[in-house]
Order: structure tokens, then C-alpha cells, then sequence
């Protein structure tokens, strides 16, 4: 005799798949954090924090590109969707004006870098909500 819980096995690894990626959305933003205060460590206390600043982007950039493909695994609302989809974007946007040195695109490129951290933040944010509906309520 089978007893049923009531609990399917693709509810269980659909929530953990969207913890897992809550996860990793909140790892992304604290590499940014750190990132955008090792660029005020090198620019006001030390230059030497300028290779943290460089060593994070490079670390964790390609966490975007997962974060892209995992917010497909299971189904997300659009909106998470946007957001996910759209940090990848911003961060080759902040590579192409720090590197295109023939257009004065650099002025971009603390713009670009809070957009990042703002949509980073709403990520976090929104899949709060919906990886933890309980917990939000008040």
C-alpha cells in the first residue's frame, strides 16, 4: 500500500530549483556590493583595491549567464524573467565602455553599473516573493 502525501516530486525540485537560483540571485548581488566598494576603496583610499574591483567582475559575470539559463528551468513570472535577461546585457554594456576607447563611452559606465545594481537588487527582491510567500506577508 502507497500512501500519497499530496506532494508531488516535481513541486519539491521546482522549489528547490527556485531556491537554488535565490540563491545564486543573492550571491550575484553581494559580488556587485563588494565590487562597487572596492572601486570607492581604490579611488579614495588605495589603488591596489582595483584588482578585487576587476578580479570580482571577472568572477562573477559569468553568474549572470547562469542565472539566464536557470530562470528557464522553471517557470518564473516575466517580470523575473526581464530582469535576469536583462543583467547579462548590462554587464557586456559595461565591458564595451570600458574597452571601446575610440567612443567616450566610459561617462556610461557608473550609469550602467547602477542600473545593474538596482535591477540585481529588484531580482533578489521579487524572488523573495515568490520563493517565500509566507514570509512576506504582513
Amino acid at each position: 500500500m502507497t500512501v500519497n502525501s499530496g506532494i508531488d516530486d516535481t513541486q519539491i525540485s521546482g522549489r528547490w530549483i527556485q531556491i537554488s537560483f535565490f540563491i545564486a540571485a543573492v550571491l550575484f548581488n553581494l559580488c556587485l556590493i563588494i565590487q562597487i566598494f572596492s572601486v570607492g576603496l581604490a579611488y579614495f583610499y588605495n589603488s591596489d583595491w582595483w584588482n578585487l574591483h576587476i578580479w570580482l567582475v571577472r568572477g562573477y559575470g559569468g553568474l549572470s549567464l547562469i542565472l539566464l539559463i536557470w530562470v528557464f528551468l522553471i517557470p518564473f513570472p516575466r517580470r523575473v524573467r526581464n530582469l535576469t535577461a536583462s543583467m547579462p546585457v548590462l554587464l557586456g554594456l559595461q565591458f564595451l565602455t570600458i574597452h571601446l576607447h575610440f567612443l567616450p563611452l566610459a561617462v556610461f559606465h557608473p550609469l550602467i553599473g547602477f542600473s545593474l545594481f538596482s535591477i540585481s537588487t529588484t531580482l533578489v527582491h521579487r524572488t523573495s516573493h515568490i520563493v517565500f510567500p509566507n514570509h512576506n506577508q504582513d
